[in-house]
C-alpha cells in the first residue's frame, strides 16, 4: 500500500473508529464519577492528566466533558476547572446516566425511588393495559412470562425477561407519558429487578402473580390487573428489603457510622 493509499484508507477508516472512541472515553470517565473515584464536590484532573489517563487526545475529552455536563454530571467553569456535581444535580432518568451507575445503582439509593415510582405508575399502567392491550401485546407479555418461568436458576436470563414483562406492560397502557417513562426507566429497571430478583429465596411468587396479570389482561379485567401490579411491587419491595439487609450486613466496619467518643 502506497503513502497515498494509506492516506485514504486512513481517512475512511477514522470517522468509523472516532465516534465510538468518543462514547468510550464519555462512559470511562463517568463510571470513574459514579464509582466515586471522582467524588462530588471534587474537581476533575486537569485536561492534559485526562488525555494521558484515558489515552485520547484534548478534544475528546473536551466533547466527552460537554456530554457529560449536560446529563448533570459535571460542570466547567472558565479558569477553574471541571468539577462533579452533587448527585442531586444529576438527570437520573437519562438512560445513559443510568447505565453509568449500573453496578453502583445500590449506593445511590435510587433503587428505592425508582420503586416508589413503579408504585404509582405501573399499577395505573396494568388497568389502562386491561381495557387497551392489543392481542399482540398481550402475546408479548405472554411470551415475557413464559420466559421468566423457563429461566432455571439464571438470575440473568430471569431478569431479561422481567424487563421485557414490564416495558411491553407500560406500552400496553398506550399512554404516551408511561411509554416515554418506559424508555427512560428502562436501565434503572433493569437493575432494580435485578437487585430483587438476586435476593429473592424464590421467583415462585413472582412467577405466579406476573401469569395471574397476563390473565387478567386477556379477560380485561381492570381491578385484578391492578391488584396483581400491587401484589408484583409488594413482592419487590420485600426482595429489595433483603437485598439491602444483605448488603449492609457485608459493609466493612469502617464504612459505619462510629459514636462519638466521650468527652474526658
Amino acid at each position: 500500500m502506497d503513502s497515498l493509499e494509506r492516506q485514504e484508507h486512513g481517512a475512511s477508516a477514522r470517522p468509523d473508529r472516532r465516534p465510538r472512541v468518543r462514547k468510550n472515553v464519555t462512559a470511562a470517565i463517568a463510571e470513574d464519577i459514579c464509582a466515586e473515584r471522582y467524588p462530588s464536590g471534587s474537581p476533575l484532573p486537569r485536561e492534559n492528566d485526562l488525555c494521558e489517563m484515558y489515552g485520547v487526545s484534548r478534544t475528546v475529552i473536551r466533547e466527552s466533558l460537554k456530554v457529560l455536563e449536560s446529563k448533570g454530571l459535571v460542570r466547567g467553569k472558565p479558569r477553574i476547572g471541571t468539577s462533579v456535581c452533587d448527585k442531586d444535580d444529576w438527570n437520573i432518568l437519562d438512560q445513559d446516566v443510568l447505565e453509568w451507575m449500573g453496578p453502583h445503582i445500590a449506593d445511590f439509593d435510587i433503587l428505592g425511588s425508582i420503586l416508589e415510582a413503579r408504585r404509582t405508575i405501573e399499577p395505573a399502567a396494568a388497568e389502562y393495559a386491561a381495557e387497551r392491550a392489543t392481542a399482540r401485546e398481550i402475546a408479548d407479555l405472554e411470551n415475557a412470562w413464559q420466559q421468566m418461568r423457563d429461566s432455571g436458576d439464571d438470575p440473568e436470563s430471569f431478569t431479561e425477561a422481567d424487563v421485557t414483562f414490564h416495558k411491553v406492560l407500560l406500552g400496553a397502557s398506550h399512554n404516551q407519558v408511561f411509554r416515554r417513562l418506559s424508555s427512560a426507566m428502562h436501565a434503572g429497571l433493569k437493575y432494580a429487578l435485578h437487585a430483587s430478583n438476586v435476593a429473592a429465596h424464590s421467583r415462585v411468587e413472582a412467577i405466579t402473580v406476573h401469569g395471574e396479570l397476563v390473565e387478567a389482561l386477556r379477560l380485561r379485567d381492570r381491578t385484578a390487573a391492578r391488584d396483581c401490579a400491587h401484589r408484583m411491587l409488594d413482592l419487590a419491595a420485600r426482595d429489595l428489603a433483603v437485598e439491602r439487609r444483605s448488603r449492609d450486613s457485608l459493609r466493612p466496619l469502617s464504612d459505619t457510622p462510629k459514636s462519638a467518643a466521650p468527652r474526658r
